[in-house]
């Protein structure tokens, strides 16, 4: 069982007046984590103790910065087996993927590191015996507080990207993987001066009281009602906000294509991590010409699905975070079969312990039901047939969300419509996961606010500064 304990202001053990909660195995309900609760005059203190070591940071040559974050990986990389391993027994996240999970975060530290020191302001044309120029300043002290679906990659981009720009930062990790939390930090910490990043952790008046401090940004990579809240929260102190929120992304199954495929990828995009990612597929438009044999395929690679805790070798699906996640993803799929929809596979609560939900396909959906709609971060296909490409467009782009969306499609021209025309951060043509490395875009309305990734992050945690120089007396210097 992990022990957990904060750092503040170089310190660790410190705090915790609110308390002690208990994280529990999500595969069969053991105490697997102790954790410290913070009490609200604990962030505050907390906080001024990061004011006061921000001046020194700031001031720190870009180079030197750069060096500690890669001291900083080389100690993550040092405990990815424990870090993993914490990673699988908090979540239930399939261990090979916790792992991966890991290694995503290094190397977002070393590209930050390599990144962070190239770059640079730029010099404006003024008058010919004047200095005028632009430079990037970090903004202070940043609350981050992140999720508990990818732990440590999320963390790392975050708390990366924020450091190396010269920002001192407390982090709050979810009161679902603190263990995670508290093991990434001590790594980190290792490598960076003391007082440059602080760990708070508990529940969610924690990251409220955080949230709600005199900060100069809160980062934040969660749902969309934390979101809201942070953000109105950062709108009575000044801070500046970036949000990844919730998202319902779309799959779009054109005409045309090989079912067999097609049902391949959504397997993946909606199963993966038991849907508990933040671009997982949520909803699938699957045109009706390929409709049929789309399904047949689908929940066939949903029942063949390894099902089991993720610490067991070959598990493929492991449990959901905890029951109340599931009672959320059940409801949702309860309901959807209450207004007409059919559920192929799946859809049921197993008997014995865990938080485990098998992987589900629902077909007869219809684009107004609650399971298309909101998001349910959890192992669910619903399947909506359409009558055409343009049909499925629509559908798609009719959301709340705007995080990312899928197309799958043989035409040229029905991709270069999906991504002029989807309202989203993300478009993938072909392929629901993957990338090149730094891709970075903006999520849009109810999923949030600001780049939370690839090298437009480091912009996010600077503000510019423009300066104009003179001689004195209007002469020459």
């Amino acid at each position: 069982m992990y022990t957990v304990a904060q750092l503040v202001g170089g310190v660790w053990g410190v705090g915790g007046g609110g308390g002690e909660l208990v994280v529990h195995d999500p595969a069969d309900g053991s105490p697997v984590s102790s954790v410290p609760v913070a009490t609200a005059d604990e962030v505050g203190k907390a906080v001024e103790a990061a004011r006061e070591a921000a001046a020194e940071w700031a001031a720190t040559a870009p180079a030197a910065r750069a060096a500690s974050l890669h001291r900083a990986a080389d100690a993550v990389e040092a405990v990815t087996e424990e870090l993993a391993a914490a990673v699988t027994a908090e979540m239930g996240k399939p261990l090979a993927d916790a792992r991966g999970g890991v290694e995503a975060g290094i190397g977002t530290l070393r590209q930050y590191a390599e990144l962070a020191p190239l770059r640079g302001g730029r010099t404006l044309h003024g008058e010919t015996d004047a200095l005028d120029f632009m430079t990037p300043q970090p903004r202070g002290v940043v609350a981050a507080i992140t999720p508990w679906n990818d732990p440590v990659a999320v963390s790392c981009g975050l708390l990366g990207a924020a450091l190396v720009t010269g920002n001192v930062v407390l982090y709050k990790p979810s009161e679902r993987t603190p263990a995670t939390g508290w093991l990434l930090a001590r790594a980190l910490d290792q490598a960076l001066p003391a007082g440059v990043l602080s760990l708070l952790t508990g529940g969610p008046e924690v990251g409220a009281a955080l949230a709600g401090q005199e900060v100069d940004v809160v980062a934040h990579v969660g749902s969309t009602a934390t979101g809201r809240s942070i953000a109105a929260a950062a709108a009575r102190t000044g801070a500046k906000v970036l949000l990844e929120n919730g998202g319902s992304d779309a799959l779009v199954v054109d005409a045309g294509v090989d079912p067999g495929w097609a049902a391949a990828q959504a397997a993946l995009g909606a199963f993966a991590n038991a849907g508990q990612i933040c671009v997982a597929v949520e909803r699938i438009y699957v045109h009706r010409e390929v409709a049929d044999d789309f399904v047949a395929a689908l929940v066939e690679r949903a029942g063949a699905l390894r099902v089991g805790p993720g610490r067991e070798p070959g598990v493929e699906l492991g449990p959901l975070v905890d029951r109340r996640h599931r009672d959320h993803v059940h409801g949702q799929v309860t309901a959807a079969v209450g207004a007409g929809a059919r559920v192929l596979t799946g859809g049921d609560l197993p008997d014995g312990p865990g938080a485990f939900y098998p992987a589900t396909v629902v077909t007869d959906c219809r684009h107004d039901m609650t399971l298309v709609r909101e998001e349910t971060f959890g192992p669910v296909a619903p399947v909506v047939v359409v009558d055409s490409f343009d049909e499925a467009l629509r559908c798609a782009a009719d959301s709340p969300y705007g995080l990312a969306a899928t197309v799958l499609t043989a035409s040229m021209s029905h991709a270069q419509r999906a991504w002029r025309e989807l309202p989203v951060g993300t478009v993938k043509i072909n392929s629901v996961f993957g990338g090149a490395p730094g891709g970075a875009a903006h999520p849009r309305r109810a999923s949030g606010q600001g780049f939370g990734y690839g090298p437009e992050l480091l912009d996010e945690f600077t503000a510019t500064k423009a300066v104009h120089i003179e001689a004195p007396g209007g002469g020459h210097w």
